[in-house]
């Protein structure tokens, strides 16, 4: 299933893994803040707060399992089957579909204690996105520098939990996970004394022995005391590479390895692992096919330009895609050279090798007074030797 955990050093980390034995087609998506957001039971809300997460996009909506906003706020939806449970319409609260949650929340809450007040007027409802849609039955974490939140709609009611331990993965519901953590309460990772019986001689035969008796299968609750313990005693450093290295081994911890977890014939595995400097505005993620961490900067983008610049001359839905592919391919250029398809003005496709890796570019002498536009990407061209440029909104592909 899911396990999404905090980490604090100099700055806040908050991400999770998502493990499935299928992917819906999940790609890091940033919402600017002139993005729409319209739902089921409220108003729309054309003016937010800018958002980056993991996502698959359904007909201009961004359906978000984990993201963060820039105002530092995160949030993640984990799977809670056969527990979750939402409600009907309820007159005088905001109703809010299960998959509008996250944005709603990330939109207009700047920070945790907004969090917990929007709550308070919260109405989760029972509406599907659409019939190859239905509802998913999730539980969720809500973070930020301050804390953290569990939130669970049951039969009961909504439960709101402190989740004092930063972690949160699947079944059972919150308030007993924690309460199973007591199981674990003589492990350690120091080396154990001999407390079964002083007149008989042990030996200490091997390091790790003080943490006896934690769980590693893949089950929910074994993943949760799995890295409540792993987290709890992490020693990092206080950089970024320190940090986000640490915060990748934590999650680590429960990695599932395909042929592990039998679904039917099927193996859930670890789709990806993300990890959200929320602080500084940069996802990083890894995927099971490919452990080096990449990262996307949501710092680097207009957020209040990046979408209307698209939306001029494409439909919402391309618009948001292309401004996406646009990001992936700056960051992609910065690394090395890029193979990518654009069209020119004449409506013929291009092919193209571009980078803006600094050791590939050549020497310049003074600086560059053009102004700078919005609407057009400046590249090297490695093949012609110079530098060229293509219009953003007429990004096809990249190779």
């Amino acid at each position: 299933m899911c396990t999404a955990a905090t980490y604090k050093t100099k700055d806040f980390y908050f991400g999770r893994t998502l493990d499935y034995e299928f992917s819906y087609g999940d790609e890091v998506v940033i919402t600017p803040r002139n993005y729409p957001f319209h739902f089921r039971h409220i108003d729309a809300i054309e003016s937010h707060y800018a958002m980056i997460g993991m996502a698959h996009v359904v007909d201009n909506d961004p359906l978000y399992y984990d993201a963060f906003n820039e105002c530092g706020l995160a949030m993640a939806g984990l799977n809670f089957v056969g527990n979750a449970a939402y409600y009907d319409i309820e007159e005088g609260k905001d109703n809010i579909a299960q998959f509008e949650f996250i944005p709603w929340i990330l939109g207009t809450c700047a920070n945790l204690e907004e969090a917990k007040t929007a709550l308070i007027h919260m109405n989760l409802t029972n509406t599907p996105y659409s019939e190859q849609f239905p509802l998913a039955q999730l539980h969720w974490i809500i973070a930020d520098r301050s804390g953290a939140i569990t939130v669970e709609a049951m039969e009961d009611g909504m439960h709101i939990y402190e989740n004092n331990v930063g972690v949160l993965t699947n079944n059972p519901p919150f308030n007993i996970q924690m309460f199973l953590l007591n199981q674990y309460m003589n492990l350690s990772p120091k080396q154990p004394e001999n407390l079964f019986a002083k007149d008989i001689d042990l030996d200490q035969y091997s390091r790790g022995m003080g943490a006896i008796g934690l769980p590693g299968d893949l089950s929910s609750s074994s993943r949760f005391a799995k890295v409540a313990f792993t987290k709890l005693h992490s020693v990092s450093g206080d950089s970024e590479n320190e940090s986000v290295n640490q915060f990748f081994h934590i999650l680590g911890s429960v990695d599932q390895q395909r042929g592990c977890c039998d679904v039917n014939g099927k193996y859930e595995i670890t789709l990806y692992t993300s990890c959200c400097n929320t602080q500084k505005g940069i996802y990083y993620y890894t995927t099971y096919d490919n452990h080096q961490i990449s990262a996307v900067d949501m710092t680097k983008e207009d957020l209040n330009q990046m979408y209307r610049e698209y939306q001029a001359v494409l439909s919402m839905s391309e618009a948001l895609k292309t401004a996406w592919m646009n990001i992936k391919l700056k960051a992609a250029m910065k690394e090395r050279i890029v193979k990518f398809y654009f069209q020119k003005v004449d409506g013929s496709i291009r092919e193209a090798y571009g980078t803006l890796k600094d050791s590939l570019l050549p020497d310049s002498k003074g600086t560059d007074s053009r102004k700078k536009s919005d609407t057009v990407q400046t590249y090297f061209d490695t093949e012609r030797g110079e530098f060229r440029c293509y219009k953003v909104a007429n990004l096809v592909k990249i190779a």
